[in-house]
């Protein structure tokens, strides 16, 4: 429990408590309840209908009466992090400094732990406002490696996910993300370099470059997510770390997996792998 009382600082306490510290000095902003049960809405309409933009989005909604223009769902999808994954010409540059990398995971056999990594941010719904969720997965088995939690879609909240992971589960060869801010950053991709680990980016709006992550979030919001309403960020933090700690890395079982669970799969490939290094 973090304290402002304690003789520790509280970034000092989140740190040795795993927690963002955006999410311990800061509450999440309101929202207003009609734009809460948009928000909440269109994520719904996102997992069944990822092509779906503003337009499309608006005309779901509308047909469901929600009274909503396109302009406000378009401002309400940028609020989420939401856009419609689809291939489309790369007319966008970078933001300044910011370097995109190539996919290198194109018709790559992924045949052991350790060998990819993926990560991405999800807009989770509560109660009374919403946060992010930030992953880190390994590709091969599946397995949740670590996971944060946000109120602002800040690099901070990732790159402290990412450090968690290389610190319990060693480095992967190739790390893949989309191309959104948070990943292109400075900040995010020299952590990477100073691992020597590669680099890889999805096409810009091209989900199934990083389907893995994408049925992840399925899973989680239809498994957990839409099944509670958190009062609070610890709320949402504790329950969410019953589900993928306590369910899915280690009691849910995959049909891509031969029916085992993420960990068994991971773990059990190791020793072969340790043992041909």
């Amino acid at each position: 429990m973090i304290s402002k009382e304690h003789r520790l600082p509280i970034g000092r306490q989140a740190r040795l408590l795993s927690l963002s510290r955006g999410s311990v000095y800061y509450l999440p902003r309101p929202v207003p309840a009609a734009d809460l049960a948009v928000m909440n809405r269109i994520d719904k309409l996102h997992l069944e209908y990822p092509f779906a933009g503003s337009r499309m989005m608006r005309d779901f909604l509308v047909r469901e009466n929600f009274d909503v223009g396109r302009l406000h769902v378009a401002t309400l999808m940028k609020r989420m992090g939401i856009e419609a994954i689809y291939r489309r010409p790369n007319t966008s540059k970078p933001a300044p400094g910011h370097k995109i990398y190539p996919y290198l995971l194109r018709k790559l056999p992924i045949v052991r732990p350790n060998h990819v990594w993926a990560m991405d941010i999800s807009y989770i719904p509560m109660a009374r406002g919403f946060v992010y969720l930030a992953a880190v997965v390994d590709w091969f088995s599946r397995k949740v490696l670590s996971w944060k939690l946000s109120i602002t879609l800040d690099t901070a909240f990732c790159i402290e996910a990412v450090e968690e992971a290389l610190a319990k589960y060693g480095k992967p060869e190739i790390f893949n993300t989309d191309q959104g801010s948070q990943f292109t950053s400075v900040a995010f991709t020299d952590l990477l370099k100073s691992h020597d680990i590669a680099i890889s980016m999805d096409g810009k709006g091209a989900w199934r470059d990083n389907v893995f992550v994408e049925r992840l979030w399925r899973t989680i919001k239809y498994e957990e997510v839409y099944l509670r309403a958190y009062a609070s960020v610890s709320e949402a933090r504790t329950s969410l770390g019953r589900y993928i700690d306590g369910f899915y890395n280690t009691r849910r079982p995959h049909s891509s997996l031969g029916r085992l669970t993420p960990d068994e799969a991971y773990f059990t490939a190791l020793p072969s792998i340790q043992m041909a290094a």
